[in-house]
């Protein structure tokens, strides 16, 4: 069993970052799917940590913008993914061909949000428009055992409550993830469940961090949840997303980033 893990860290500040790493040492993912990574220290603090207890870590170069990251105790195949150099903003992708059976490829994807601006709407626009074309273009093999997870930042047109104020090119991107064959693994599993990631102020529920799997691994899924720990202890402003794959896998021989010692980064 290969068990994955989703959460938005929220540009973490170097204090927040460092109980974000004490939470997730506790678990037991295999991998972790790290979105609204960001240049500062925290995220590098994060990254380091776990790098250094042995984790295979991947991080796009993001210019300075906000990004995305995968940590893994699955040590990486040897022919690793770059077709996600062609999506708009690469920053917002982490990929990486994990040493599983069968072969797995994950997708650490963080969607730009945006406001009623014409720039950043055509910015979000662009992006999703881009990873689409790169995902329906991909090797059928790579294709049908990709697990795809992070913040899409959209909901869904059957998203109770229906929040105003969402185009159709947003409710597009999951109608055209389904329309490929990839498989919404929280619904999957409880189909009958609304499920939220997020609150807003006024304490309304938007699901905007998600995992899809490819079609030849649709019959591997073998659970999903929601976890509001992580959020209503102050963490994240994001419930993490679990995700429990029926693949084998051999692992790294990881310490514990969270560890006693100190490392002086800055």
């Amino acid at each position: 069993m290969v068990r994955a893990l989703t959460v938005n860290i929220g540009a973490a500040s170097l204090e927040r970052a460092e109980l974000l790493l004490n939470w997730l040492a506790g678990r037991q993912e295999d991998v972790l799917l790290l979105t609204e990574t960001s240049a500062g220290a925290g995220t590098a603090f994060l990254l380091e940590r776990f790098r250094r207890a042995g984790y295979d870590v991947v991080k796009t170069p993001d210019d300075g913008d906000r990004g995305a990251a995968l940590v893994s105790r699955i040590p990486l195949a040897d022919d690793q993914p770059d077709w996600f150099d062609k999506v708009s903003i690469p920053g917002r992708i982490a990929a990486a061909a994990l040493d599983t059976n069968p072969r797995t490829w994950f997708v650490s994807v963080y969607v730009p949000s945006r406001d009623r601006s014409a720039d950043k709407t055509t910015r979000k626009e662009t992006f999703i428009g881009s990873l689409l074309a790169v995902l329906r273009n991909l090797p059928a093999e790579q294709h049908d055992h990709l697990v795809i997870g992070g913040d899409y930042n959209v909901i869904g047109a059957d998203h109770r409550p229906l929040h105003p104020g969402f185009l159709p090119f947003e409710f597009g991107l999951l109608e055209t993830l389904h329309a490929e064959g990839f498989l919404d693994a929280h619904r999957h599993c409880q189909p009958d469940v609304q499920a939220y990631s997020w609150i807003g102020r006024t304490g309304a529920g938007y699901r905007y961090d998600y995992f899809h799997v490819g079609r030849a691994l649709a019959d591997r899924i073998r659970g999903s949840a929601y976890l509001h720990q992580v959020r209503t202890d102050g963490l994240t402003d994001h419930a993490a997303v679990q995700l429990d794959l029926d693949v084998t896998a051999s692992r790294l021989p990881c310490g514990n980033p969270a560890g006693p010692e100190t490392i002086a980064l800055f």
